[in-house]
């Protein structure tokens, strides 16, 4: 896997396409590696082309880890954050904003258009709110713009995220332990097979494991706060795609991304949970594919938010 150096970092990448294509960049979401896109998801990206990047999020995959910062205490994080008072974490989101632009300079990339799921949605809105000469358009999917208020995790949820592996020195048990998450917040009327899921997941998890890196990326998102005034400067075309019964970023958190970023459209998938189930990948890639060309499609019904 190639790597490269951005804002002081090795990030491991991948490109796939023209590199003469209209760029663009996916950011994926907490602990994911750039292995977790679908493969079909990519391919298409590519059939319908554009040039695509991906890359693994700092603390990620292949990319710089911060041991040295240790490994955060997240329930006593949560408690500070319910209470106001100022979270410490290793690095910020702007941090991974940072890595991604980055990530383009070091491709030579002048614009992309962007894509960011959950945790990658909140990097991807940091990058087209400050640096607005670099992406084309957003994309922000099952994301949030962190404004105090919002709900958060089903309770079941919760108690899915607290969960441990039983054996955390055994790749089996770790992979059973992804699993069971993945189906705790995955798309009720759309589940992944099984097969296919249990195989993304070994595939990633022998490719690398690092749980204090995901607890490092957690505090990241809790120290993030509400990034509404930030959303609303964003000037770069912007689609909310969301799904109704997501169970880990709630549905009202994508309206409220919508309703914050000036123009945006929010595209509400019935059905949909935290993940990018197969059945849903072809309706995913025509939303992108027709927002970043400037289209609308036929059949599509937006709800369009204007800020007041």
């Amino acid at each position: 896997m190639p790597t490269l150096n951005a804002n002081g970092l090795r990030i491991a990448f991948d490109t796939s396409g023209d590199p003469k294509a209209v760029p663009l960049l996916l950011v994926h979401g907490l602990g994911m590696q750039l292995t977790a896109w679908p493969d079909e998801f990519v391919e298409g990206l590519v059939e319908l082309g554009f040039y695509v990047i991906r890359f693994d999020n700092r603390d990620c995959g292949l990319s710089t880890k911060f041991e040295q910062a240790g490994v955060p205490n997240l329930m006593l994080a949560r408690l500070k954050a319910k209470l106001g008072w100022p979270l410490r974490p290793a690095y910020r989101l702007e941090d991974m904003a940072e890595d991604a632009l980055g990530v383009l300079s070091a491709l030579g990339v002048a614009r992309a258009h962007v894509v960011g799921v959950s945790m990658g949605g909140m990097v991807a809105q940091i990058l087209a709110a400050r640096h607005p000469q670099r992406v084309l358009s957003l994309t922000s999917i099952m994301s949030s713009s962190g404004r105090r208020g919002l709900p958060g995790p089903l309770p079941r949820v919760r108690k899915a995220l607290a969960r441990k592996p039983a054996n955390g020195a055994d790749l089996d048990s770790i992979v059973e332990h992804t699993l069971a998450l993945l189906r705790d917040i995955g798309s009720p009327a759309y589940p992944t097979p099984e097969k296919a899921l249990r195989k993304r997941v070994a595939r990633s998890l022998r490719r690398s494991y690092c749980p204090g890196g995901i607890a490092r990326q957690m505090m990241a998102v809790s120290a993030g706060g509400d990034r509404s005034a930030e959303l609303r400067g964003i000037g770069a075309p912007t689609l909310v795609i969301h799904g109704a019964a997501d169970p880990l970023v709630p549905l009202a958190c994508g309206q409220d991304t919508a309703a914050q970023i000036p123009g945006a459209r929010l595209e509400v998938i019935e059905g949909m949970g935290h993940d990018l189930p197969p059945q849903l990948v072809e309706r995913i890639l025509a939303l992108i594919d027709a927002h970043a060309r400037g289209k609308m499609l036929p059949d599509s019904t937006p709800r369009l938010f204007v800020k007041q």
